[in-house]
Parts: structure tokens; C-alpha cells; sequence
């Protein structure tokens, strides 16, 4: 072989190592199996839809890559049937049951679940019912806890539905349901008896809680 075949080579080898000693580390770093997982772990979790710059900023991957893989994820989910599926709404993705499966879950909500709610959902559900609209993070100004799990179980239950989005915050509001008024036996919210009564001095606790939604 003579001196300059070998030159090359070895010019060749110096250039192979040089690229691979540049090419750029990957960009996900999210700590899952997979981007899959890893969007579906955190739409599992979520109370209020994601945008896509969080997912994205979350799972350390540009925002195109995720946005393919939640708009592959949705379709496979409508395609196959599931009972939940993934949408876009008010600018963010979040999990939501399968309008079509709507009648067993409901039926499994008024017949499957335990009657009696815990003193946190009654208390959660008062709050709700004298103040709504209103947005979770009033509630837990309300209580003075987080009470996310509280609302989902509400949800769950028929109880509570959501009333829009407020305007400020952005935030989900929540209302009480017709299927609320038929559990007290009345016809309409003004038959509850006065807040009033049983929680003295109302106008400083909205001023309270007006302070703390700033």
C-alpha cells in the first residue's frame, strides 16, 4: 500500500471520528420509555387541557415532534374506539370519555359508586354550589386545600359540570347539576337555604378570596 492510500485512510478515519464526536446529543430527556409514554403520563394527570408549548417544554422535544405524536395518538384512539379520546380544546390537549360510552359511565356513577360522599367533597360541593361559577383555585382559596381529586370525584359523580372558561385566568369554572338539584329534592338553587346562616361575616371571606385570586 503506498504512502498515500494510507494517508487517506487515515484522513478518512480522523474525519468519521471528528463527526461522531460532534453530532449532537438527542433532545428528549424525559425521563419515560418513550415520548409516547411520557405525553400520556402527563394527560393521565392533568385536570385542565395542556398546551402544547408545556408538553413540549415537559418532555425536553421540539414542538412539531410533539404535535405529530399527540395528533398520531388521537387518531389511533378514534380509530380503534376507545373509551377515551384525545382533543384539542380552549388551546391545549387533555384525555376525555367517549361521548358514545357516556350511558355506562353515567349508570356507573349513579348505581356503582359508593352513596355517601366524604366530608371534603360535601364541603367542596357547598362551595361550588353558593358560589358558582367557580373556578378550582377559589375553591381551594375557599378550603384552604388543593382540592383537584375532589373535583374529579364530583365530576365523576354527575354533581358538578363545567361552566365555561373565566375570562382573567383563564380557568375552568364548574356549576352544580341538574342531577344536584334532584339528589337535594329541590327545584332550583335559590330554594337552598342562606350561606348566610351558617357562615357569619360572607363579605370579608369575599374580600379574602377576591385578594388572593390577584
Amino acid at each position: 500500500m503506498s504512502d498515500i492510500e494510507t494517508g487517506e485512510m487515515i484522513e478518512n478515519e480522523v474525519i468519521e471520528v471528528s463527526m461522531t464526536e460532534n453530532e449532537p446529543e438527542p433532545s428528549q430527556d424525559f425521563s419515560a420509555p418513550s415520548l409516547r409514554s411520557a405525553l400520556e403520563a402527563i394527560l393521565m394527570v392533568i385536570d385542565e387541557p395542556a398546551s402544547i408549548e408545556i408538553l413540549a417544554q415537559i418532555v425536553n422535544t421540539p414542538i412539531a415532534e410533539v404535535e405529530i405524536e399527540l395528533a398520531n395518538l388521537a387518531f389511533e384512539l378514534e380509530e380503534k374506539q376507545s373509551g377515551f379520546l384525545l382533543k384539542q380544546v380552549a388551546g391545549g390537549w387533555r384525555f376525555y370519555t367517549n361521548e358514545e360510552c357516556w350511558p355506562v359511565v353515567e349508570k356507573f356513577v349513579k348505581e356503582g359508586q359508593p352513596a355517601k360522599l366524604t366530608q371534603a367533597s360535601l364541603e367542596t360541593l357547598a362551595v361550588v354550589a353558593y358560589k358558582q361559577p367557580v373556578s378550582k383555585g377559589r375553591i381551594s382559596a375557599i378550603r384552604g386545600v388543593n382540592v383537584d381529586s375532589v373535583i374529579r370525584t364530583l365530576l365523576n359523580r354527575g354533581l358538578i359540570e363545567e361552566a365555561g372558561i373565566e375570562h382573567e385566568s383563564q380557568s375552568i369554572l364548574y356549576k352544580t347539576t341538574n342531577y344536584f338539584l334532584e339528589r337535594l329534592g329541590i327545584n332550583e338553587l335559590s330554594q337552598l337555604p342562606p350561606v348566610a346562616d351558617y357562615l357569619p361575616d360572607m363579605s370579608a371571606l369575599d374580600s379574602l378570596i377576591e385578594d388572593s385570586d390577584r
